[in-house]
């Protein structure tokens, strides 16, 4: 009987031991999420990392779309010297909420579609002194100088969650892209008045022509695809110029009756492409630059005095201009999908990077689908 009742015994002790282990792996499981990564120039991976701990104050996202960005691009390649490997990339998110906090006002509700803002500011510099915290000084970009959003979750402070009404959480991966142009074009203070040249129609460009033309501007835009100067006209575009094909000086006086586009946006970042838009630009014109250049630029500075320019950059995007676009996708009737090229799983995210790098000129936005 001893013999059997110790046999027992340690058979339920080994039992409660598996029944133990078991929960405790099953509760690891649960805190893991799947994340990409680029861990080097050229590389980049699926991993598992901690799940986000909701806190006081904070929403749980699900995530469900997130944008490869040029920004992303250049990490991959090792050319953005702002970011340090390894490092989660993205910025361009559609997600739904997940759980909501303490301490969380209302008007967010589980489910909803959402996307985020994903800049943070210091509050003390000049920049966000002077109510600009899109230029803080101090900037941190998820994906760029801290962990970004391809993952499953993330948690974030409610004042970064951004309700996007009925818009789909795909669609809302161009939100923030396309807020960059908007930015622009606030900052080149366009009116109906005004003939605008837009150089470059990828998403940043499109988002310039679309809130350029929403404010009754003649939009001229200017690209090396055809394809591309396609969707520019049906988004906004009164003219094109295809910069590879046409004389652009000629067609810009052709266009303007001699004079030049009042205002020249450049979301480029190319050195012929900044000059260009300092040498077309009208008298007392405005230039605004998006894309700033990996190399130095020489330019010909009697320009600026001449013309009397006022030129400026434009960087990231204030809440107005998150608002300002999901006002326009929200109606329903805006061409998404002609600007997602491609949807892929996490697993095929390195394969679509290099695709990416073969056909730059064809590509708009690829989004990963978690």
């Amino acid at each position: 009987k001893d013999s059997m009742a110790s046999s027992i015994w340690w058979i339920c002790h080994t039992l409660k031991i598996c029944q133990n282990r078991k929960r405790k792996y099953s509760i690891n499981t649960f805190k893991i999420m799947k994340a990409i990564q680029i861990t080097a120039p050229s590389e980049m991976r699926v991993v598992e990392v901690e799940k986000p701990v909701l806190k006081s104050g904070e929403i749980l996202l699900k995530i469900k779309y997130v944008g490869f960005c040029g920004s992303d691009l250049n990490t991959f390649l090792g050319k953005n010297p702002m970011v340090k490997l390894p490092i989660i990339p993205g910025h361009e998110v559609g997600a739904v909420i997940e759980e909501i906090g303490e301490n969380v006002p209302e008007g967010f509700t589980k489910g909803m579609s959402v996307t985020l803002n994903p800049y943070t500011n210091c509050g003390n510099c000049a920049s966000c002194r002077n109510g600009r915290v899109n230029a803080c000084e101090h900037n941190e970009t998820f994906g760029v100088q801290r962990n970004g959003s391809m993952c499953e979750y993330l948690a974030l402070p409610w004042q970064k969650v951004i309700p996007a009404a009925n818009i789909s959480p795909r669609d809302c991966a161009l939100i923030e892209p396309m807020s960059v142009g908007f930015h622009a074009v606030s900052r080149a203070m366009v009116t109906d008045i005004d003939t605008v040249l837009v150089i470059g129609c990828g998403m940043i460009g499109m988002g310039a022509i679309v809130r350029a033309a929403l404010r009754g501007a003649t939009v001229i835009a200017m690209d090396l695809d055809d394809e591309k100067l396609a969707l520019a006209k049906r988004v906004g575009a009164t003219y094109t110029i295809n910069s590879k094909t046409e004389d652009v000086h000629a067609r810009l006086m052709e266009l303007t009756g001699g004079s030049g586009p009042d205002v020249v946006i450049e979301a480029v970042g190319s050195p012929v492409t900044y000059v260009m838009a300092v040498d077309e630009v009208a008298f007392t014109g405005r230039v605004v630059c998006i894309g700033y250049a990996k190399n130095e630029v020489a330019f010909q500075t009697k320009y600026f005095v001449q013309k009397e320019l006022n030129i400026c950059g434009s960087r990231n995007a204030l809440p107005a201009d998150f608002r300002g676009v999901i006002n326009l996708l929200k109606k329903g009737n805006f061409p998404t999908d002609r600007l997602i090229s491609k949807v892929v799983k996490p697993e095929l995210a390195l394969q679509a990077m290099q695709e990416w790098i073969e056909a730059p000129g064809k590509i708009f936005r690829i989004l990963v689908e978690f």
